[in-house]
């Protein structure tokens, strides 16, 4: 009976364990890599709403600079959804940033974390390089994710032993601002992986959409081909940048035209993006490489950010 006994209370035990394995995880601890507008408007959110964040970068001026845009954007915040009451909107500041550390050392920062989220350069090698490292000295129930927009996520997943607890978690500029989040499940992502991103993005405040490890995911893959066909167009001499974006605008009821779009998305990043499927699928005509684009980038007129690209800025 004794043995009975036993033999019963470890089934129990063992199943308990496996029911807290299966958990979702609740994430309070979140650190951001990449100080640039991505990784500090992820940080500032993430922080708004309770959670404490570390945010990394190579160098502590770059994490200064990324600091002072948080708050300048937590200003602008408080100021709008504090009207009333300045005071409140004071401390709501002075707490979120509080909530923010920085470091320029992400191995010595991940142990405790719960989320790992990457917002760096898309550049494959790179992100491999970091989540490799990382994967060593973050903790069993970390979950790593990527913000890029254009790269395979189970190529970047596959740096890592941790494949179940590996997602993307795609963002959208000004992620204060963009109500939405695209969580992109591989096939190696656990499903206790996947509904916490989605209870973290809900957490955030944002609307989280379901895709498989797709290029493009959603957004991009509806919309990159979309500019492309708009450049096509005015390469073929069919209509002028400016009627195309005025037709998109007055006709389609977009608020910015697809040439606009494009010199605010930044046109080496299209291009970027282009190339890259491009490669993958030679054949598909929606990705075919634009002669006038590839010139643009090529004179480094990549739209706003360099003060010409499709259109010419002071």
């Amino acid at each position: 009976m004794a043995f009975v006994t036993r033999q019963f209370m470890r089934s129990m035990s063992s199943s308990s364990t496996a029911s807290a394995s299966a958990k979702k995880i609740i994430v309070k601890h979140v650190t951001v890599i990449g100080g640039g507008l991505m990784g500090a408007g992820i940080a500032q959110v993430a922080a708004a709403t309770g959670h404490t964040v570390v945010l990394v970068d190579q160098t502590e001026d770059i994490l200064a600079k990324s600091k002072k845009g948080i708050e300048e954007s937590l200003r602008k915040v408080a100021k709008k959804k504090f009207a009333e009451n300045p005071k409140a909107g004071g401390e709501f500041v002075e707490k979120t940033l509080s909530s923010i550390a920085t470091s320029t050392d992400a191995a010595s920062v991940v142990h405790s974390t719960d989320l790992v989220v990457e917002a760096i350069v898309e550049n494959l090698k790179v992100k491999n390089e970091l989540f490799k490292r990382l994967d060593k000295f973050a903790a069993e129930h970390t979950i790593f994710a990527s913000n890029t927009s254009s790269l395979q996520i189970t190529s970047i997943a596959n740096a890592t032993t941790r494949q179940d607890r590996f997602a993307g978690l795609h963002f959208f500029n000004p992620v204060p601002l963009m109500k939405l989040v695209e969580v992109i499940k591989t096939p190696m992502t656990s499903q206790k992986t996947f509904e916490s991103l989605v209870d973290f993005s809900k957490a955030l405040g944002k609307h989280p959409v379901a895709c498989k490890d797709t290029p493009g995911f959603i957004v991009n893959r509806l919309l990159v081909p979309y500019l492309m066909e708009a450049i096509r167009l005015y390469e073929r001499g069919d209509a002028s940048k400016e009627d195309i974006d005025t037709a998109m605008k007055l006709g389609a009821g977009y608020p910015m035209g697809p040439f606009e779009l494009l010199d605010y998305v930044g046109l080496d990043t299209t291009k970027f993006t282009v190339d890259g499927w491009h490669e993958i699928d030679v054949k598909n005509p929606l990705h075919q490489p634009s002669p006038f684009l590839n010139k643009l980038v090529a004179e480094n007129k990549f739209g706003k950010k360099t003060g010409e690209g499709f259109y010419k800025y002071k």
